[in-house]
């Protein structure tokens, strides 16, 4: 299996939305556990970077550099 290729500030699609209505996130912290921040409400949730990459759909905007 590819593993997905995400950075800091990368916004990215979820599988499921936020109960707001979003589901774009971006990136705010990463090591073993992955901290998002979701883009419509903007509160942030914290999961293990497994479960992260389990339910990360796809990435929308890659970070600028």
């Amino acid at each position: 299996m590819v593993d997905k290729q995400f950075e800091l500030n990368d916004v990215v699609q979820m599988k499921k939305q936020h109960p707001c209505g979003e589901n774009r996130w971006k990136i705010i912290r990463m090591g073993m556990d992955i901290r998002i921040k979701c883009l419509g409400c903007e509160r942030s949730i914290l999961i293990p970077r497994k479960d992260f990459t389990k339910k990360m759909k796809k990435i929308i905007e890659k970070a600028a550099e």
